[in-house]
């Protein structure tokens, strides 16, 4: 076919075009200036990494997501997972524990330990980590979002339950509630009270944990409930904006809050355009902390964990999810991410099982050790499609930005429904995509099989939720109810005071007050979220 009959339109999945060749003049469009908006790797404005020998030295940090069950089930899923040369992992909470309800509420029936692990108290917390010892594993990170504070609480007591150093682990608490309103669905306090508690535990953390991460602002869920690599970066940049703006009105400097703020991107399967989003991602945080005065090297960097998309793994011939999780994870590492969470193949179907959990950090090890990926920094720096890409996402989330500034912030993006609006027109299109096959998946929609798949699939054991109320009873049988008691009244009187509450809730966590009863204190005061018939 000659060259002019080729009238066929290519699109990155955020709807740029791509030509079928790049030059030097598709940069010189953009006005790009190698020195500037490129520079070395480890120095400003960081495009090309926040380390100057990136992974010559040490790969990122492979952690899995994980957690089911009671706490001893999770126990002995976490240590399969750091014995099979793991350096971190993430928390999967069930629904009520991030939903703040205690095994035994009746909302709680049937979803106690489903998809991540029940957490009711200290007590198991304590049972989760039973030989594991904080200080001796690099990342841990969790889900807790509407009770980031609370999570936040715990591992501090556990701290001190294992005599063990702060200063030698790093805690990640999501802590990114304002996504939740969106994207995910586990808020419980309506969005102002909701960001007042998540920067409560920013404004503890900077005084007294200050290499602890009491924020993970997430686009990874924006991402997988259909945003484009364009809004999951301008929208993650907008609630950012939000958490620090606050922080900042309560005399945190930027520079003891920048390095607290880590990111959650999602690594999709548009390899070129994930990195790119990378890319532009450090770039831009390096110059919005630059805008908000920071002095410190360490507050312009952009530090993030990436995430493959369970999104993007089917159910039809799921072997094919080794694939796809490669290809996104190549996407994250070719990027320059910091720690990397593989899904695992049968991630469709149900909760891992442990040699699909396996395989997965296998798969980032042989991309570590065989790849020969480690060698060099940014690798596909110069590519004159690379940094076009990275260029022309730039520009997008910019503008995304000025409208959410100008309608008032992340808060009133979510509370008139742009966000929303947003992301399902996307999913909406990606999805008439796949259906009408311009938007190929192997094996779903192009390439079928009709044989029928066999796959061996994980299943939560039927007694856990009687276990887990079983174990509840039994807590509140034993603690001291009378202290209980006096520590959740602090509790409403701080609340009250609006004062920050992360303290009152270390003193209930540590008298082994239940989520819930910490939590319905703060609904009393905070009021409880409902959202809105028909508001988008």
């Amino acid at each position: 076919m000659n060259k002019t009959d080729d009238k066929r339109k290519f699109m990155t999945s955020s709807g740029i075009e791509v030509k079928s060749c790049y030059t030097q003049g598709d940069l010189e469009a953009f006005g790009f200036d190698p020195d500037r908006d490129l520079g070395y790797p480890g120095q400003y404005p960081y495009t090309r990494g926040i380390d100057p020998e990136m992974y010559r030295n040490n790969p990122w940090v492979m952690g899995q997501y994980a957690g089911f069950g009671t706490a001893e089930a999770a126990n002995e899923r976490f240590k399969f997972i750091l014995s099979q040369g793991a350096t971190g992992f993430s928390l999967a909470l069930d629904l009520p524990t991030q939903l703040g309800y205690d095994s035994d509420h009746p909302l709680s029936q049937g979803e106690v330990g489903k998809i991540g692990v029940a957490i009711d108290s200290l007590k198991d917390m304590e049972m989760i980590f039973d030989g594991i010892r904080l200080d001796r594993v690099k990342h841990i990170r969790t889900t807790a979002n509407a009770i980031g504070p609370v999570a936040l609480a715990m591992f501090i007591a556990l701290c001190e339950k294992q005599e063990a150093d702060p200063g030698q682990t790093q805690i990640i608490i999501q802590n990114d509630v304002l996504k939740e309103f969106v994207a995910r669905g586990t808020q419980i306090f309506p969005p102002r009270p909701s960001l007042e508690f998540a920067v409560d535990a920013i404004e503890y953390s900077a005084k007294r944990f200050p290499n602890w991460q009491p924020l993970m602002v997430s686009g990874y869920h924006y991402r997988d409930a259909g945003a484009n690599a364009v809004q999951e970066v301008a929208f993650t940049f907008a609630n950012a904006i939000a958490y620090i703006e606050l922080a900042l009105k309560r005399g945190v400097a930027i520079d003891d809050i920048a390095p607290m703020i880590r990111v959650h991107f999602g690594a999709h399967m548009d390899l070129f355009e994930e990195v790119a989003k990378l890319r532009a991602s450090r770039r831009m945080w390096a110059e919005m902390m630059n805008n908000y005065g920071a002095k410190k090297a360490e507050s312009l960097l952009f530090r993030h964990h990436s995430g493959t998309i369970g999104g993007t793994l089917v159910a039809q011939q799921p072997l094919l999810n080794i694939a796809r999780v490669t290809i996104e994870a190549l996407s994250a590492i070719l990027g320059g991410s910091q720690s990397l969470r593989t899904s695992s193949y049968d991630e469709a179907y149900a909760i891992p099982t442990e040699e699909a959990e396996m395989i997965a950090i296998r798969t980032q090890q042989v991309i570590a050790y065989e790849s020969g990926i480690t060698r060099t920094v940014d690798p596909l720096a110069g590519s004159y499609y690379v940094e076009t890409l990275t260029n022309e996402i730039e520009t997008r989330v910019k503008k995304y930005l000025k409208k959410i500034d100008e309608m008032g912030g992340a808060v009133a993006a979510i509370e008139n429904g742009f966000i929303e609006r947003e992301i399902a027109d996307h999913s909406y299109q990606s999805q008439m995509e796949i259906q009408n096959g311009s938007r190929v998946v192997v094996g779903l929609n192009r390439f079928t099989s009709r044989e029928e798949v066999k796959i061996r699939t994980f299943k939560v054991k039927a007694s856990t939720e009687k276990k887990q109320i079983q174990s509840l009873k039994r807590l509140r049988k034993e603690r001291d109810n009378r202290a209980v008691r006096e520590r959740l009244g602090d509790l409403r009187k701080a609340a009250g005071e609006k004062t920050n509450l992360v303290e009152p809730i270390l003193a209930a966590v540590k008298a082994y007050a239940t989520v819930q009863e910490i939590c319905d204190v703060i609904r009393e005061v905070a009021g409880e979220y409902r959202s809105m018939p028909g508001a988008v």
